[in-house]
């Protein structure tokens, strides 16, 4: 589960990366440019939203467990 969640972190920090490739490229097509960030960004969403759910799954299902403060405290 952990090397799951680490790949998945680095899925969204990768995409981000391009993002700011996209937006720091130059270039005559700047609607090609806005495009790309565009699906880059989109992949980060839901790289997040994925990497989230996943979490909540493996909570429930008891493959990791909360560690803290303790409820009611």
């Amino acid at each position: 589960m952990n090397y799951l969640v680490a790949i998945a972190f680095l899925a969204i920090l990768a995409s981000l990366g391009s993002a700011l490739f996209f937006m720091l490229k130059g270039g005559s097509g700047s609607k090609a440019k806005g495009g790309n960030m565009a699906r880059a960004l989109a992949f980060r969403v839901g790289f997040s939203i994925v990497l989230f759910v996943c979490i909540l799954i493996a909570w429930k299902m008891g493959y990791i467990q909360p560690t803290g403060i303790p409820a009611g405290k």
